[in-house]
């Protein structure tokens, strides 16, 4: 059974454990996700790859699909049964690598694995910055609440209408993707401790697996449209 304590009203000796378990989870979910992408890359054909990112509307399916079931696996891993917890991660690890799957793609094809490294090193080190700041700054950041939230509804907004009217949204919009989640990264991790109880660390995983990913997706981008 899941407890009902709070991470925040947990004795110090919880809260390490909390933290201890929720980022091993964080790590052995990027390397499932390693793990998945590979197999994906060897097995899925390229012109099924190819059909993901030529026909916009096929992709805007996806996108709305691989939302829908976000929501469900983020369900799923707050639940009070541990193996539908690890169902919902490992499910949102597989959503995770088909959608990444036509970016990697074109990654590997046209800049070379050096820049998805050099993309993965980055993301690393802006997470492991942020989550430092968010650890031992005072700082109440309950202000970031709003602008994430606002944030992504024009993200959102502006990711379907380039989809729908075919224009590309350009660095700049990359640019301030990654300043949200990095922001978003900020207010999860400040957060952890009044969000979750302390047996919650799957779902406490998932929600910084998901902002890593983001980050990890827009820097990426970045990369490659300064080597193209």
């Amino acid at each position: 059974m899941i407890k009902d304590i709070i991470v925040a009203q947990s004795t110090d000796v919880e809260k390490a454990e909390f933290y201890k378990k929720t980022y091993i989870h964080v790590a052995l979910s990027i390397l499932a996700f390693i793990g998945v992408e590979t197999i994906l890359l060897k097995t899925v054909p390229a012109e099924l790859i190819s059909m993901m990112f030529a026909q916009r509307y096929i992709w805007l399916l996806i996108i709305g699909v691989f939302w829908m079931a976000s929501i469900l696996a983020s369900k799923w891993s707050l639940s009070q049964s541990k193996s539908t917890q690890y169902l919902g991660l490992g499910f949102y690890v597989v959503l995770e690598a088909v959608i990444f799957l036509p970016l990697i793609y074109i990654a590997m094809a046209y800049s070379g694995p050096k820049v998805i490294f050099q993309a993965a090193m980055l993301t690393v080190a802006m997470f492991a910055g942020i989550s430092a700041v968010a650890f031992t700054s005072k700082r109440d950041f309950s202000f970031l609440r709003n602008i994430i939230v606002i944030g992504g509804f024009i993200a959102i907004g502006l990711i379907v209408a380039g989809m729908i009217f075919g224009f590309n949204l350009g660095l700049w919009f990359s640019v301030g993707m990654v300043i949200l989640a990095s922001a978003t990264i900020l207010y999860q991790t400040s957060k952890l401790k009044d969000s979750y109880a302390t047996d919650q660390y799957v779902g406490a995983a998932l929600q910084l697996f998901a902002s890593i990913m983001l980050l990890f997706w827009y820097i990426l981008s970045i990369l490659m449209s300064r080597r193209s």
